[in-house]
C-alpha cells in the first residue's frame, strides 16, 4: 500500500479520545484502528502483533542479520477533543501553488497563507489537507504510517539488512495518559523514538513539565427580582478568577521557552461553574509559582465570596524528558545526522507540549522525539506535507539499518 494512500486511510477512522470518561482507553473507538493495524502489522512480517486491553498495540521484528541493537518507535493512535476528526475527508493538493486552498466552499473554509505564513514554505510540494469541517489526524496518524510504510519496505526488500525493531500504539496521548500503561518489559528496546512531531528536520529531546487545573465555582442562584445582595453568580465569578491570572501567561502572548496557562473549556450557569485549564512550563520553579498564582486566585476568590465559592484541584501530567535524554544524547545526535544526510538542515526545538516520549523516558527507556511532517495540528487548518513524510520513512529506515 502506497503511504498517503495508508495515511488517509487511518484519518478516515474517528479515533477521538475523551477526557471525561475515566476508563482505559476513554473511547472505545480507538480499538478500530487499533485492530486495523494489527492486521496490517502480521501481514508485513510482525507475527507477534497483538492490541491489550489497554488499547496499546505491540510488535517485533527481529534483526534478519544478528545485530545486537533493538530499537523502538512510538505513535499514537487518538486525535484532540478540539475538534472531531468523525467523517474525516483527506485529499491531496499536487505541487501546491502558494495561493490559498479553499478548503470548504460552500462554507466558505480557506487555508491561508496570510493566515499561516509557513504555508509558503511548502509551495511546490504535495500536501494532505481536510475539508475543512473535521481535523486531518496527522497528529499522529501520519506517525504511525510512516512507521508502517518502513516495515513495508523492510518486508519487500529482505535483502535490506536490519536490526530488531519493537513498534507500539498507544491511545489516549492526547489526554495526556497514553503511555499510563506502557509496558517496558513488553515492548523489548535499548532505546526508542516517538514519531509525533512536527517538521521532518525535528528531533525534540525537551518538553513543557505539564500539570491540570479544574476550578469549580458554586454560586448562589436566586430570582434575579430578588437578588440583590444576595445572589452569587458563579459564571461571572469564573470570570473574575481567570482574570487574577496573568493576562502575558496565556498561550496567545506566549513562545518558544516561554510556558502557559490555558483555559481549555468552561461550562457554567448562574449556580455552578467550571473552567479546566493546562498549566505547561519548561522550567520546573516557574511551573510551581504558576500553580501557585491559582492557589492565591481561590483564596482571593474565597475571601470575597465565602470560603469553597471555589474548589480547586491541580495534578501533575508529565515532567521535562531533557535531563534523563542528555546522558544518551547520541540517540538524538544519530538522528539529526541522517537527517543532515538527506538534505534537511537538523534541529533540535523545545516542544510547546507533550509526547508519550516524555513519559516513557522517565519510566526509564530514553525515547526522544521524531518529526511526523505535520502542520497546525488539532483543528480544521491541519495539513500534512508528503514530501516530508517521505523522508522521515527514510529517516526510520536508515536508523534501523544494521551498523
Amino acid at each position: 500500500m502506497e503511504l498517503t494512500e495508508r495515511f488517509m486511510n487511518y484519518c478516515r477512522i474517528d479515533t477521538e479520545s475523551d477526557p471525561n470518561t475515566h476508563v482505559t482507553p476513554s473511547t472505545a473507538k480507538q480499538y478500530d484502528l487499533a485492530k486495523l493495524l494489527v492486521k496490517e502489522l502480521k501481514e508485513l512480517g510482525v507475527d507477534d502483533a497483538y492490541v491489550n486491553d489497554k488499547c496499546v498495540v505491540y510488535g517485533h521484528l527481529e534483526s534478519n542479520c544478528g545485530s545486537p541493537k533493538r530499537i523502538g518507535f512510538v505513535s499514537h493512535m487518538d486525535t484532540s477533543d478540539q475538534m472531531s476528526g468523525k467523517d474525516c475527508k483527506p485529499r491531496i493538493i499536487k505541487e501546491y501553488d502558494g495561493k490559498d486552498i479553499v478548503l470548504n466552499e460552500e462554507q466558505g473554509i480557506v487555508l491561508s497563507p496570510k493566515q499561516f505564513p509557513n504555508l509558503l514554505d511548502n509551495t511546490g510540494k504535495d500536501l494532505i489537507v481536510t475539508d475543512g469541517t473535521t481535523l486531518l489526524g496527522g497528529d499522529d496518524k501520519a506517525g504511525i504510517a510512516e512507521i508502517m510504510d518502513m516495515l513495508q519496505y523492510l518486508h519487500e526488500h529482505p535483502e535490506y539488512k536490519h536490526c530488531s525493531i519493537s513498534i507500539a500504539f498507544t491511545p489516549d496521548e492526547e489526554i495526556g495518559e497514553g503511555a499510563d500503561n506502557f509496558d517496558l518489559k513488553e515492548f523489548n528496546a535499548d532505546y526508542a523514538y516517538t514519531v509525533d512531531g512536527e517538521e521532518a528536520a525535528d528531533v525534540e529531546y525537551e518538553n513543557f513539565n505539564a500539570a491540570g487545573a479544574r476550578v469549580r465555582v458554586n454560586g448562589l442562584s436566586i430570582h434575579p427580582g430578588s437578588a440583590k445582595d444576595k445572589m452569587i453568580n458563579a459564571s461571572l465569578v469564573a470570570m473574575e478568577f481567570n482574570a487574577l491570572l496573568p493576562e502575558k501567561e496565556r498561550p496567545e502572548h506566549t513562545e518558544g521557552y516561554e510556558g502557559f496557562n490555558h483555559l481549555i473549556g468552561i461550562n457554567g450557569e448562574v449556580d455552578s461553574c467550571l473552567m479546566e485549564y493546562i498549566i505547561r512550563n519548561h522550567d520546573r520553579k516557574i511551573l510551581e509559582r504558576q500553580k501557585e498564582d491559582f492557589r492565591k486566585a481561590a483564596a482571593v476568590i474565597n475571601e470575597k465570596y465565602g470560603l469553597k465559592t471555589v474548589e480547586l484541584e491541580i495534578e501533575d501530567s508529565y515532567s521535562n524528558m531533557r535531563e534523563l535524554i542528555e546522558p544518551h544524547i547520541e540517540i538524538v545526535n544519530d538522528a539529526k545526522a541522517i537527517i543532515d544526510s538527506l538534505g534537511l538542515k537538523a534541529k533540535s526545538t523545545a516542544i510547546r507540549g507533550g509526547t508519550d516520549g516524555a513519559v516513557i523516558t522517565y519510566k526509564g527507556l530514553p525515547c526522544p522525539n521524531l518529526g511526523t511532517g505535520t502542520r497546525n495540528c488539532h483543528g480544521r487548518y491541519e495539513y500534512v506535507v508528503i514530501d516530508e513524510m517521505k523522508i522521515i520513512v527514510e529517516l526510520l529506515k536508515r536508523l534501523v539499518a544494521a551498523d
